[in-house]
């Protein structure tokens, strides 16, 4: 008798990451045959020549022959850059944090699994943004949960609809996710918003995830402000780290801030604590890199001053997508990332994936479709502004060459 096939586990039934997802392996499998691909699609810095601040790739070096970075550390971390995250909570003006509730993690992102597995069970609900970072939706599935989109509105500059979350709140909803500075949008959340989510946490006990990881990535001289800084009485979790304003995704150097209503919250508080434990620590040379990247120079302000690099690559960008007949775009005030939206009665797409699956085949570039961050409709797309002015420039002339074909095709 023939032995059964292995099958993945019923709980990945509902997870989806297609930022790595069906069409970059169709990308890969050109890149194989000899195809040059620009690819959109991810914002790995490093990929397109954006390197570490050197202080924070020199402690690395002089640590890593050290007993420190050969050995395991606290479950949460070690002192000096937990204590690092303290004092830069309290610049943002987050109140009462403690190094104890500060968990060191391999990136942001398995901070954010833990964080959501050690709250959720079978049929419990978190409110996340529509279009999303798609990790949250992922992970609150893979905890048992159940993802409900809140939408955030286009014409507001994609700020989030409390109406919509209000009307999505129910008795299972356990938390709501803010990505402030948002990704995919590249939306800036005004204090007068935030207070207003906070507001509607406190009424509904939920629990605030903020994915905060562009903090610094800011545009045009405006501030961002933390939502913990807003919320003394909602349990927040505040989500940060090294990939993005230090250019250092590959250290994976991230960390999660437990504040607000920490009273209430002992038991979940535990739970957090217990899986900390059980995954033994953080990478150590990584952690090692936190106290020097929060201490040192902020060289992520010249990159995003009118004059730096990613400011112009914004403004190229943005400029370049506007031009496109039937393409909408609001102008990113942070992070790394734009969502252009294409007019349904010029480009009646049905499929968006398939669209991206054309445009790769036909032009060779890589994006990310938006339903692909969980937007409802397949009328938007997500474009990363990270290579070089060259670079980007061709890249957004294929897509323009790409829609001038669309539009010929369906006769608009």
């Amino acid at each position: 008798m023939p032995t059964p096939p292995l099958l993945k586990s019923a709980k990945l039934a509902n997870v989806c990451y297609d930022i790595r997802g069906p069409v970059l392996d169709k990308a890969r499998a050109m890149e194989e045959e000899g195809h040059k691909i620009i690819k959109l699609n991810i914002g790995n810095i490093a990929a397109f020549g954006l390197q570490p601040p050197d202080e924070i790739v020199q402690d690395m070096i002089r640590n890593l022959p050290t007993p420190t970075a050969a050995g395991y550390t606290d479950s949460k971390g070690l002192f000096a850059p937990r204590k690092a995250v303290v004092h830069y909570t309290q610049e943002k003006g987050i109140a009462g944090v403690t190094v104890d509730d500060v968990y060191l993690g391999n990136g942001a992102s398995e901070l954010i699994g833990m964080s959501l597995n050690a709250l959720l069970n079978s049929g419990d609900e978190v409110l996340i943004p529509a279009p999303d970072y798609p990790l949250y939706t992922a992970s609150v599935a893979l905890a048992g949960g159940t993802p409900v989109h809140y939408l955030c509105d286009e014409g507001s500059g994609w700020l989030p609809d409390l109406d919509d979350i209000r009307r999505k709140i129910t008795p299972q909803t356990k938390g709501i996710v803010v990505i402030n500075p948002n990704n995919p949008t590249g939306a800036l959340y005004p204090d007068d918003l935030l207070r207003a989510i906070v507001e509607i946490a406190r009424q509904h006990g939920l629990v605030i995830f903020a994915d905060e990881i562009y903090d610094k990535t800011l545009y045009d001289g405006v501030t961002h402000t933390s939502v913990a800084a807003l919320a003394d009485e909602v349990l927040v979790l505040t989500f940060n780290g090294l990939s993005k304003n230090y250019r250092s995704c590959g250290y994976r150097a991230g960390w999660m801030v437990v504040s607000g209503d920490k009273r209430r919250a002992r038991d979940y508080i535990e739970g957090l604590n217990m899986l900390a434990s059980m995954r033994l620590c953080a990478n150590t040379p990584g952690q090692l890199a936190i106290q020097t990247a929060l201490g040192g120079y902020q060289s992520i302000k010249d990159l995003v001053a009118p004059s730096g690099r990613l400011c112009r690559q914004r403004d190229l960008a943005y400029e370049l997508m506007s031009q496109i007949p039937g393409v909408s775009v609001v102008k990113p005030k942070a992070a790394l990332y734009m969502f252009p939206r294409l007019d349904p009665k010029m480009y009646p797409i049905t499929d968006d994936q398939q669209f991206a699956y054309e445009l790769l085949a036909e032009e060779k570039v890589l994006i990310v479709q938006g339903t692909g961050f969980n937007w409802p409709q397949p009328d938007h797309f997500r474009l990363v502004f990270l290579p070089h002015a060259d670079d980007l420039a061709e890249a957004i002339g294929r897509i323009a060459r790409f829609l001038a074909h669309l539009r010929k095709r369906h006769g608009t």
